[in-house]
């Protein structure tokens, strides 16, 4: 590190600590010691503090020893003629801002009620961490970026963001220049609109955070949490989770011009995290040496085209940028963009006409590959704000394919057209709704387009199984009639055929090891009757990976001899996750809570979790925000659970788990349910119930208390007693 960027890293870190210690100073005297701290939804803490130092401050007084720890690693600016190695004193610099502005920013959560202007992300909750963590952990998002300050121009600005957007890497905002902001000027180039909402922002993959440099600890903030919720480790094991975030989250920083001092004094925290930092300015001296980071530290890229494509080098991040044959920009970050009324060309579906999208397999010699054939009207031939019919019926052939594949490449349609930057695709089967721009409508995406998509992408992502593939889209309302009533019997029989899978009728089970990307000893076993605990796989799933990639994380385990059918142990299921974990668990049990439970990376839907005084267990889902019977939220409860842990009594699991025959069978299974929030159990009332009829224990789901009956164990007990609930009178759960 030269003398240059010590002098302005010790600078930036200096003016921070000043500015905590006065923050802190003045909360004391206006709020006193006992006055609560806290971000919000995080089970963290100030999660920078909780990592590095171990502590858990909760009141304004227990910030008192991050300041002054601040203040002893503060190194002092250099003298102008002596020269001595920098590095390490500078990375104490950066840990001294990361902690101290870490505290000014908490305390402006808990004192100020407004830390950031509205329209500004401010603090990331666990929440949202836990909801984007399986795009992080499948490549769908690579790596994210901070920029700091607005660009040059405009037009840079809106370059450099749509070069990440076509690699999938989200993009966070901080900071301003004179008053100036990248917000401001994505604003300005409509790649923001007025009233575009934050979940907007998340989606399109470009969250400002907040207007101040002292904002960009939020993101830093999120980072770390990373490797205490994914990679298990613990509060105080500062190296640990240094190393686990420049090894396993691909971050970095960019800026535009001259860096000031309070940018410095940042980026020295996200290089001591692991984390780049790219520069445009000329003037910027750079830090090459490596070991801190993967390679460079500080890199100078002047030529505003090539920022983006130097920042992935640097970073080492692994990113595919997909070229379709289509007249618009085509990347994962553009699924979630909505296209509103007064922006739309045309819509398909929804409540307006007819829509509906259908994979059927062929036998190879009766399609031909490539084929993409549109019958009816073009959607030039409406006038902007116009409706058309919409049948997309694919056929795909190859020499693997198989009938039960069917679903799963036809679940594909929704996120593929969803990459089409312009075009909004929501529902599946005959409940489709799709809309196109006005602006991708005049960069000349046509019906044909759609076609040109679902050919590309099926052959790149199911080359194993897929070897020919042919499209047909309909237009007019009669035709997509016609292909409706060829799909629904097809949708029913689907329906009918996974719904009887039992995991007594296979022999194989499969593996997910997707996320041990973020959570290494974290082992998922995908049976028919339980999917992955994100919700995002289930056996067939598995079953067409494993055929797409026979080396892939999708591996066949057979299930061996019985060891105990009721808590659901196998033999050779047991020395597969013993392995597969590196050793770290030994034993699995699918169905139970008790007793051997499966580990949790941290990308679970909900957590299932024993209400020990009510004999029963309630299930939280992560959108669930307020206080549970067991004295734990959402975020609380998953720092437990996640990890790559076994916990005995807690266990994640995608929300269709809920309603399977399988569910912790050998506690009881679904009677055993006490409480879960009013949205979950409305999300899955339909198989609830059906569940119950099963049983027997018709009117069960109306049993189950929620967050408007209770959020306490003593009335909850009251209520159970009160609809007699069936876990009161089971054998003990223990």
């Amino acid at each position: 590190m030269s003398h240059e960027v010590f002098t302005k890293v010790s600078l930036g870190a200096a003016g921070y600590v000043a500015q905590a210690e006065m923050e802190l100073a003045k909360a004391r005297e206006e709020k006193g010691d006992d006055h609560p701290v806290a971000f919000p939804d995080t089970a963290f803490y100030l999660p920078m503090a909780y990592a590095l130092m171990g502590l858990e401050p909760k009141t304004v007084g227990d910030l008192v020893p991050i300041v002054e720890h601040c203040k002893e690693i503060l190194p002092d600016p250099p003298a102008e003629k002596l020269w001595y190695p920098y590095l390490g004193r500078g990375l104490d610099a950066g840990a001294a801002s990361m902690l101290a502005t870490e505290v000014t920013t908490a305390l402006k959560y808990s004192t100020d009620g407004q830390p950031v202007p509205e329209g500004w992300q401010g603090f990331i909750s666990d929440t949202i961490m836990r909801e984007l963590g399986i795009q992080l952990v499948d490549g769908r998002m690579p790596g994210f970026c901070l920029i700091l300050g607005p660009a040059p121009t405009v037009e840079i600005a809106t370059h450099t963001i749509l070069e990440l957007q076509k690699r999938s890497i989200l993009a966070f905002l901080a900071g301003n220049r004179d008053g100036h902001t990248m917000r401001d000027q994505l604003r300005e180039a409509g790649v923001f609109n007025e009233d575009m909402s934050l979940q907007d922002c998340w989606d399109k993959y470009v969250v400002p955070v907040g207007p101040e440099s002292i904002d960009g600890i939020y993101v830093l903030d999120w980072a770390i949490r990373s490797a205490l919720t994914f990679g298990g480790h613990q509060r105080g094991e500062s190296r640990k989770c240094i190393e686990y975030t420049k090894d396993r989250v691909f971050a970095s920083g960019m800026t535009f011009g001259d860096i000031s001092p309070e940018w410095y004094g940042l980026g020295a925290g996200a290089i001591l995290m692991g984390f780049p930092i790219i520069s445009d300015s000329k003037s910027t001296p750079e830090v090459r040496p490596t070991g801190v980071t993967t390679y460079e530290a500080l890199v100078v890229e002047e030529d505003p085209m090539k920022l983006v494509p130097t920042m992935i080098e640097v970073r080492g991040v692994k990113v595919t940028v997909e070229e379709i044959d289509i007249p618009v920009p085509f990347a994962a970050a553009f699924e979630g963009e909505r296209v509103r009324k007064d922006d739309m060309h045309v819509q398909f579906g929804g409540k307006y006409s007819l829509g509906v999208e259908f994979l059927s397999s062929a036998e190879l010699d009766e399609i031909d590959d490539g084929k993409i054939e549109v019958i009816g009207r073009d959607v030039d031939s409406v006038e902007s704000g116009g409706t058309l019919s919409l049948g997309i019926h694919v056929r795909a052939a190859g020499r693997k394919m198989q009938k039960d594949f069917e679903s799963i490449l036809e679940r594909q349609t929704h996120s593929y057209i969803n990459h089409a930057s312009g075009v909004m695709h929501a529902g599946q089967r005959d409940q489709t709704w799709v809309r196109i721009s006005k602006t991708a409508f005049e960069q000349g995406f046509r019906l044909e387009h759609f076609g040109t998509i679902l050919h590309a992408k099926l052959h790149d992502d199911y080359a194993g199984i897929v070897d020919k593939v042919e499209v047909t889209i309909y237009s007019e309302h009669d035709d997509t009639e016609k292909l409706i009533a060829e799909a629904v019997p097809a949708f029913d029989d689907r329906d009918a055929r996974v719904a009887g899978m039992k995991d007594e009728d296979v022999d194989l089970f499969y593996s997910c090891t997707l996320c041990q990307s973020f959570a290494p000893n974290h082992v998922c076993i995908i049976t028919p009757e339980r999917l992955g605990l994100c919700g995002a796989y289930n056996w067939l799933d598995g079953k067409a990976a494993y055929e797409i990639n026979p080396t892939g994380c999708n591996q066949p385990v057979t299930k061996g001899a019985v060891i105990d059918a009721d808590a659901g142990e196998w033999e050779n299921v047991n020395a597969f996750v013993k392995e597969s974990s590196h050793r770290a668990i030994e034993q699995f049990s699918a169905y139970s809570l008790m007793t051997n439970p499966m580990t949790s990376c941290g990308c679970f839907e909900c957590i299932v979790a024993i209400v020990p005084e009510a004999n029963g267990v309630m299930v939280v889902n992560r959108e669930y925000s307020g206080d549970t019977p067991i004295g734990m939220p959402f975020s609380t409860l998953a720092g437990t659970v996640g990890g790559g842990a076994q916990t005995p009594g807690f266990v994640g699991v995608g929300r269709m788990y809920l309603t399977s025959g399988k569910f912790i069978a050998n506690e009881g299974g679904l009677p055993r349910i006490v409480w879960m929030p009013v949205e979950l159990r409305e999300h899955v009332r339909e198989r609830l119930e059906e569940r119950a009829k099963e049983l027997g224990i018709e009117g069960f789901v109306d049993k189950i208390a929620d967050e408007t009956v209770t959020t306490e164990v003593e009335p909850l007990l009251e209520y159970l007693a009160s609809v007699e609930h069936p876990a009161l009178t089971m054998d003990s759960i223990f």
